[in-house]
């Protein structure tokens, strides 16, 4: 490296300023946003959020403002009113905190069983491994609904029909997510790294726990939300295999607020809100480290 170089290097390192060379010119242009990829951004945002307002407004008014042309767009205000009959009409907060722990439960679940499903395909050599591995991959090319019959028939068989643990046990662990954590240590921990701590004396549990897990965490984070939000907004399993009101889920107790020959849009929209709101909290509160770990490692050479 000559001397210019590293003045230059040391000096950025100091300053915190960008090279001259990379301020003007062709080279400047690389991090420039265009005007249009602001108004790309602004219509991929009013797409994403124009249905959950169009929920909320008809939430806030009533069933006719979901036909009504030319359209509602300003709120009503009676949303805590219909709020109140929906709570009212099924147990709603016991149905909430069924889905807050099914929920919860499935996706720690899923963020370590998963990391240690990856870890045992990436890092450890047992006879089989490559097989096992191309069988859960092709686990994933199975439709979901196949496995109703025979997932329902376990479930019967251990006696969870209508219990949480029915819901929550089949979610612990995904094929998408072994192949998602596999990947990632694979390209992300060292074989150098094993060997050493092989070295040191640590247990293969010691390895995963002390050295793996703690690198691959915001991948782990990443699949627990996704898993999170897929057990909270699941319907179908959950619908076949929970029977009493006072263990439904969320979305089930949205069902319930329909009956057998018409539905109150406005009340089933005020369910779906509240049903969301807990979805959009968790969203704000670890958005920028959701994103953040989807990146992390992505540009890494």
């Amino acid at each position: 490296m000559s001397d210019t170089t590293t003045g230059t290097a040391i000096g950025t390192a100091i300053t915190g300023a960008p090279p001259a060379g990379r301020r003007g010119g062709p080279g400047g242009r690389v991090g420039r946003v265009r005007w249009w990829t602001y108004v790309l951004l602004g219509v991929a945002a009013f797409g994403s959020l124009f249905p959950l307002y169009w929920m909320f407004i008809v939430a806030s008014t009533d069933s006719a403002t979901a036909t009504k042309m030319p359209p509602e767009v300003v709120p009503g205000d009676n949303f805590f009113h219909l709020a109140g009959l929906v709570f009212d009409t099924v147990p709603f907060l016991q149905s909430i905190l069924n889905s807050l722990f099914v929920a919860l439960t499935i996706g720690v679940g899923q963020a370590l069983l998963c990391a240690l499903g990856g870890f045992a395909f990436a890092k450890l050599r047992f006879r089989g491994r490559d097989v096992l591995f191309l069988v859960v991959v092709l686990t994933m090319t199975v439709p979901t609904q196949l496995a109703i019959i025979p997932q329902y028939m376990i479930v019967s068989w251990l006696g969870w029909v209508d219990t949480l643990q029915a819901v929550t046990v089949p979610g612990l662990a995904s094929a998408f997510g072994i192949f998602w954590m596999r990947q990632h240590i694979a390209g992300t921990v060292s074989d150098e790294l094993m060997q050493a701590a092989r070295i040191d004396g640590a247990s293969t549990w010691q390895m995963f726990w002390r050295i793996v897990f703690p690198i691959v965490r915001p991948a782990a984070f990443v699949l627990g939300l996704f898993g999170f939000v897929t057990a909270w907004n699941d319907f179908l399993w959950p619908f076949i295999v929970l029977k009493s009101p006072d263990r439904f889920t969320a979305q089930i107790a949205i069902k319930a607020l329909q009956n057998s020959f018409s539905i109150d849009l406005g009340l089933a929209m005020s369910g779906s809100f509240l049903a969301t709101l807990p979805l959009l909290v968790l969203f704000v509160v670890v958005g920028r480290r959701m994103v953040a770990g989807i990146l992390d490692g992505a540009f890494k050479g």
